[in-house]
C-alpha cells in the first residue's frame, strides 16, 4: 500500500521535531529508535518508513530494547487510560479470573528471570495465546529471548506506525 499522499504520513513528515519526537515516543519508547527515524524525515510512503523502523530496531542494543520494553504494560495489565494498550490486549478482556491470575504469576516469573516485561505483538492474540507464548518462551536463553522482543517490537511498532500515517 503506498500512503505517499495520506494525511496522516503528510502530517506527520511536516511536524516539528518535538511533536514528530512525541508522536514516535507514544510507538516506542526507545529514545535512539525515535532518533533513527527521525533522521530519514521525509519519507515517500510507509513501506520506507516501515524499513526506516526496521533498521532501527536492529540498531538497538540492549539497553535500547529496555527503554523500548520499559514503555509497555504487562499483559493483561493494559495502561490506564491507554487506548493503544487496551486495543493491543484485547485478547485478554475477557479471560477467566483463572487465566488473569496465571498470566499474572507468568510475567513476574518472566520478568524475575529476563529482567522486564513479557513482551509480544498481541494484536489480534487470545488470552491462551500469550499464556501459551510466555509460557514457551521463559526457558529460553537471555540472548535468544532479546532476539525474540526485539521482532516483537518491531511487529508493534509497525501496527503502531500503521495508525499513525494513517490518521487524518
Amino acid at each position: 500500500m503506498t500512503t505517499s499522499s495520506t494525511p496522516g504520513l503528510a502530517r506527520f513528515n511536516t511536524l516539528p521535531d518535538d511533536e514528530a519526537t512525541a508522536a514516535l515516543h507514544e510507538v516506542c519508547a526507545s529514545a535512539r529508535w525515535g532518533s533513527g527515524i527521525l533522521a530519514h524525515r521525509p519519507y515517500a510512503d510507509a513501506e520506507t518508513l516501515f524499513a526506516a523502523s526496521d533498521a532501527a530496531m536492529a540498531d538497538l542494543t540492549a539497553e535500547d530494547l529496555a527503554e523500548a520494553m520499559a514503555g509497555h504494560a504487562p499483559i493483561g495489565r493494559p495502561k490506564p487510560g491507554d487506548p493503544d494498550s487496551a486495543r493491543e490486549q484485547r485478547g485478554m478482556a475477557g479471560a477467566s479470573e483463572e487465566l488473569r491470575a496465571e498470566m499474572l504469576a507468568l510475567n513476574l516469573a518472566y520478568q524475575e528471570r529476563f529482567g522486564h516485561v513479557f513482551l509480544i505483538c498481541a494484536t489480534g492474540a487470545t488470552g491462551e495465546q500469550m499464556r501459551d507464548a510466555v509460557r514457551s518462551r521463559i526457558g529460553n536463553p537471555p540472548e535468544r529471548e532479546r532476539e525474540i522482543v526485539r521482532t516483537e517490537l518491531g511487529k508493534i511498532n509497525r501496527i503502531r506506525l500503521t495508525r499513525l500515517v494513517q490518521a487524518t
